[in-house]
């Protein structure tokens, strides 16, 4: 992929509230995916596990873990990404960070710091996706709207996956008629010292 507009994957995107019907194919999201665990995390850590929702039957399920408003936007995009986190991320360490055995020790042994590492990273590899996803034409709804528990014991009972975040995932379909939300000034969000 050359040429990407950031100004479009920022400025004109936006939350998409209206999927066409428009199928993802799913070797897009495998090449997205591909490209997407190539972006930095802390230690190489690569905590980020994540199920996409296809099927209306697990559409109905993960519809009766989030909020009213939500629903809508699980049952009309195609995907719906369950953006999870391996608690036991550290059981991949030998692979991903060979050259220092002592790392998956460390974790293992920390819980609060392993769970926080994959929290933070599996957030960052999920925005990685995101920002990937509207470069290939993608549109995104984010939600946080939903009931932890619940998505957990439907899609993770059993593993050590938790939930971070939902996205729906499609194609864009009719005009959006919300207008855009104001953002933070650089003055009102930052300092520098």
């Amino acid at each position: 992929m050359t040429n990407v507009d950031i100004n479009k994957i920022f400025e004109v995107e936006r939350t998409c509230y209206n999927f066409s019907d428009k199928k993802v194919d799913l070797s897009l999201i495998r090449s997205i995916y591909d490209l997407m665990k190539m972006g930095p995390t802390s230690a190489n850590c690569c905590p980020l596990r994540i199920v996409f929702v296809t099927t209306d039957e697990k559409k109905d399920a993960l519809s009766d873990c989030v909020m009213p408003g939500n629903i809508k936007h699980v049952k009309s995009a195609p995907i719906t990404a369950i953006f999870a986190y391996d608690t036991k991320f550290y059981e991949k360490m030998t692979k991903l960070y060979s050259h220092n055995p002592a790392m998956k020790e460390m974790f293992e042994n920390n819980s609060a710091m392993s769970n926080d590492t994959a929290m933070r990273n599996s957030a960052l590899q999920a925005a990685y996706f995101m920002v990937l996803a509207r470069a290939h034409g993608l549109a995104i709804t984010p939600m946080s709207g939903f009931a932890p528990d619940s998505v957990n014991e439907t899609f993770f009972a059993g593993t050590s996956h938790k939930v971070n975040f939902i996205c729906a995932i499609g194609y864009r379909g009719a005009e959006e008629t919300n207008p855009r939300l104001p953002r933070l000034d650089f003055d009102e969000a930052c300092r520098v010292i």
